[in-house]
């Protein structure tokens, strides 16, 4: 496999594909007791965007602590991530790694920020839709939060940050993408309340500058309804070689 050391320098950035709970549990598993590697494959780092903002906030619902009508009545999606660290030929779960999301409300707004250029809204002081998480023993987390909405210049997409935290809170490592949907499934979502109150998107990911420059489509989450029929739940797995 030949690295990418334009974009990804030292640390090549491995996204291992396939169902996220099967992947959770027997990656190394896997690949041991057959003696092949594991189908990885090369995924881009992209830009941290200008909505980047380190809360502290430690908590699995993204949505909790607000009375934002584009937040409590978007569509529930519950997100998972996987994160291993590239051994060899094995996938190993990276335990207790720092997993920052953060993303847009049903209306295209970013908490905790000003009014600007991209957006108009000013929510400083608000915190809804991001946290971090530590990853367990089989280096997942998980977040419930909601499916996010389009602002302009930019298709759906959330966006994470991995970092291994030092005893002196410094980060020894810091990987940073986003993460897409189909635009099928977005076209779908964006159809309903109380995302249809603003019109047509003009950015679908095929003409969305970071999506097609950054390789998106190595990025797309496993985006399925979920059992109840009540929203989605969307997965995706990244492997480190640190």
């Amino acid at each position: 496999m030949a690295r990418n050391k334009q974009r990804m320098g030292r640390r090549e950035v491995i996204g291992a594909l396939g169902a996220m709970g099967a992947a959770f549990v027997l990656p190394s598993r896997a690949a041991s007791r057959t003696g092949a590697a594991l189908d990885c494959v090369v995924v881009p780092e992209m830009t941290e965007g200008p909505f980047f903002v380190d809360e502290r906030l430690e908590r699995s619902d993204l949505t909790a602590g607000t009375s934002e009508p584009f937040v409590t009545k978007g569509l529930p999606l519950l997100l998972r991530i996987g994160v291993f660290q590239i051994k060899g030929v094995a996938c190993a779960p990276l335990v207790g790694c720092q997993v920052d999301v953060w993303h847009a409300s049903a209306e295209g707004v970013y908490s905790d920020e000003r009014s600007g250029r991209i957006q108009e809204k000013d929510t400083v002081g608000e915190k809804y839709l991001r946290g971090y998480q530590r990853t367990d023993p089989n280096g997942a987390v998980t977040f419930a939060t909601i499916y996010p909405g389009w602002y302009p210049g930019r298709t759906t997409h959330i966006h994470f940050k991995i970092r291994g935290l030092a005893r002196s809170g410094g980060a020894t490592y810091d990987f940073t993408s986003q993460l897409f949907f189909d635009d099928a499934i977005n076209d779908a979502v964006l159809a309903r309340p109380p995302y249809d109150t603003r019109g047509l998107r003009k950015v679908r990911n095929v003409n969305d500058g970071i999506y097609r420059r950054g390789r998106g489509s190595a990025l797309v989450l496993d985006a399925r309804q979920a059992a109840d029929g009540q929203g989605y739940t969307g997965s995706f797995n990244v492997g480190l070689r640190i």
